[in-house]
């Protein structure tokens, strides 16, 4: 077997709490310099790389690369691409915990998990490197960018699979809370099952027939006039899953743009109407200490405030 080439460390910093693009170039010797390949390889016009090389942006393991630097066949370069104009998420993410290997944050609405095509820098990953100067946190989990609640982020590099491996071997206990529409004909608590599919560039996702990949635990905690307050336990964590359940229950969540039906034209930076789903709690043993860990979201979904001055119907079970 071929040895596995191990990957120097960047020689650019993050930017943002960015990592820089990392390339390496191919075995095949097709281009004379790193400019060439370049120009044939990034979707960019040739003025711009030509640009970055002028600038020094471009980077190896030895230092800016010359705009006539020869073709290095397996060497590696870095750069940092340009990020897209972003309007600021509008509200905090807060730190609940922070220890030696974990933080744990509490994610608010709108807000990406991590970068990914518009949403960068305003991600929850790269505003916790900038605010807790931690260059090498890494998320342990997915979360919705339209979902609020807990998140787990791991600090160091070397216990990323111990972490990501409590949520894929369904060694952590997660509770959601949805406010949807009451119906009172529907039979709950249940357990739904189903097969979802997500594909890629379609933005919701769909149940089709075939034997299950999904599992979510469905319970009605109270209700106060058309609405009620459901809380949501997934055993399985497919793309956009609870608010599938849901919508097949005929309960779809407040605010949801995408279940039943998508809705066009909202624009990114339209914060009026935050999807009505939280991650509650987050429970788990820690891999590397065996302490016992247990969170609970400090946030609130704005269609379930505070209390009103009377009771509210309480659901038995």
């Amino acid at each position: 077997m071929r040895r596995k080439t191990k990957v120097p460390p960047a020689p650019l910093p993050q930017r943002l709490g960015i990592d820089p693009v990392r390339l390496r170039l191919p075995m095949e010797r097709g281009w004379a310099t790193v400019r060439d390949h370049l120009v044939d390889r990034l979707p960019v016009p040739a003025s711009v790389i030509d640009g970055m090389l002028g600038e020094g942006a471009v980077v190896g393991t030895d230092g800016p690369i010359a705009p006539d630097a020869p073709y290095v066949p397996g060497a590696f370069l870095w750069y940092h691409r340009d990020f897209p104009d972003e309007t600021p998420v509008p509200f905090p993410i807060t730190v609940l915990h922070r220890d030696e290997n974990l933080v744990i944050a509490d994610k608010p609405h709108f807000m990406a998990m991590a970068p990914r095509g518009q949403h960068v820098t305003q991600s929850a990953l790269a505003r916790l490197r900038r605010e807790l100067d931690l260059p090498t946190l890494s998320p342990a989990h997915r979360l919705d960018r339209l979902t609020a609640g807990l998140a787990m982020f791991i600090i160091r590099p070397e216990h990323r699979a111990a972490y990501q491996g409590l949520f894929q071997e369904r060694r952590v206990h997660k509770e959601y809370e949805a406010v949807a529409p009451y119906e009172p004909a529907l039979d709950l608590p249940r357990t739904v099952s189903s097969r979802i599919i997500k594909e890629h560039g379609v933005l919701a996702a769909q149940e089709v027939p075939g034997p299950p990949n999904s599992e979510s635990r469905i319970e009605l905690v109270e209700t106060r006039g058309a609405l009620g307050r459901y809380r949501l336990t997934p055993v399985t964590g497919r793309t956009h899953q609870l608010r599938v359940h849901m919508c097949s229950l005929g309960v779809p969540i407040l605010s949801d743009p995408l279940y039943p039906e998508v809705v066009p034209g909202i624009a990114l930076d339209d914060f009026r109407a935050p999807l009505q789903l939280l991650a509650r709690t987050l429970e788990f043993t820690d891999p590397l200490t065996g302490r016992q860990h247990s969170f609970r979201s400090r946030r609130t979904l704005e269609s379930w405030p505070a209390p009103p001055a009377g009771p509210a119907d309480r659901v038995a079970g």
